[in-house]
């Protein structure tokens, strides 16, 4: 009598070939395999006939034997008289089927198939995880903060059905944050390692800037306003150069927004980073002079060998404000333009760090009033 397998064993399988596309008869091979690993521990034999029918449920264990005089191994061998109460035409050195007890190879092909089951649903996950990182890669991503590392400062996020870390290295600036917090970041690389799928994501990145003024800026979106480049110290100062290609639109004024609500809400999701928005052009001296906002340029010398390389001229009084703090706002403007800067004042005296730095500070003061009036009524 030919045993029966549980009708749920390939139940489970037809779905698993239905959903993930496993073939049956690759997991019904798998199986197999597994019983005949079993039949060679319990009896030193594997070979073995193993019949299964999801259409019948049928499920048997053959294992053959060699027709034996003398039975010495009985894994392998049957006596003559024991092969023809299986075959009665049976001979010496012939080959007979002995049909096994399957209920402990129904256990082993349950767990087999339970087994391939998970594997298949764990693989299924991770290229659905797979396929959602990659429609997001490059993009920004809104997450909440799942959990914290308290010796790192590395942020466990959740998003969407997937988890990904942010380093604390990739965070900006002083931020701290909280479980629970929402917060939105960018997609940078998408990476298959051995434990899956992994989204590498930053806060810190120049294009994570990009895209939070891509969704508070209807022209940016819709292509009428672009952004050329972007030049970022995270949780410092960004400066962004930005292009309209409609002369009735003002692409800085589309990009500040009206009393300056849209910067306000890229300014407020960064905590507090200053953004200097400036036009670009397609004339390098025009376009290095915007780059160095807030400080006014008063002339821009271009470096006829070609080398990328431009000497600055700024009134005494804002040479300060053209090198910024620690000579950020220079380096910021070189990163934006792709241009070696040189910065010198109008009278060609320099004065010292210390007096550079004290100007700094106090021009600095004075921008304070000014940004907070861009930013957007409560």
């Amino acid at each position: 009598m030919i045993g029966k397998m549980s009708s749920e064993v390939f139940e489970a399988l037809a779905l698993l070939e239905k959903e993930r596309g496993i073939p049956v008869d690759f997991m019904l091979d798998k199986i197999k395999k597994a019983i005949l690993t079993a039949c060679k521990s319990s009896y030193g034999n594997e070979d073995a006939n193993i019949i299964m029918d999801p259409a019948t449920g049928a499920f048997e264990v053959y294992l053959n034997k060699t027709v034996a005089q003398e039975v010495a191994d009985k894994g392998k061998e049957i006596s003559l008289e024991d092969a023809r109460k299986i075959d009665p035409n049976a001979g010496i050195e012939d080959k007979v089927g002995v049909r096994l007890d399957t209920k402990q190879f129904g256990r082993i092909a349950a767990q087999t198939a339970r087994n391939i089951i998970r594997q298949g649903i764990r693989d299924g996950e991770r290229g659905q995880l797979m396929q959602e990182f990659q429609s997001r890669h490059q993009e920004l991503v809104s997450a909440v903060v799942e959990r914290i590392d308290p010796k790192t400062g590395a942020a466990t996020l959740q998003i969407g059905k997937a988890e990904a870390v942010l380093p604390k290295s990739e965070q900006v600036g002083d931020e701290v944050l909280k479980v629970g917090d929402h917060v939105k970041v960018y997609v940078v690389d998408v990476k298959e390692g051995d434990r899956g799928p992994r989204a590498v994501i930053s806060r810190t990145h120049p294009d994570l800037v990009k895209r939070l003024f891509e969704t508070e800026v209807p022209e940016i979106y819709d292509g009428t306003v672009e952004i050329k480049s972007v030049s970022r110290e995270a949780g410092s100062r960004t400066k962004l150069a930005v292009f309209s290609r409609n002369p009735d639109v003002d692409a800085v004024g589309a990009c500040i927004g009206p009393r300056g609500a849209r910067v306000g809400s890229v300014v407020d999701e960064l905590g507090g980073e200053k953004i200097d928005i400036v036009e670009y052009s397609e004339d390098p001296a025009k376009f290095i002079a915007s780059a160095l906002s807030p400080a006014n340029v008063l002339s821009v010398e271009v470096d006829p060998d070609g080398a990328h390389a431009c000497h600055v001229t700024v009134p005494d009084s804002q040479l300060s404000l053209a090198i910024g703090n620690k000579g950020q706002n220079a380096r910021l403007a070189a990163k934006l333009t792709g241009w070696k800067i040189d910065i010198k004042p109008e009278s060609g005296f320099y004065k010292s760090e210390a007096v550079q730095e004290q100007e700094q500070e106090k021009l600095e003061q004075q921008e304070q009033p000014e940004q907070q009036e861009q930013q957007p009524e409560e």
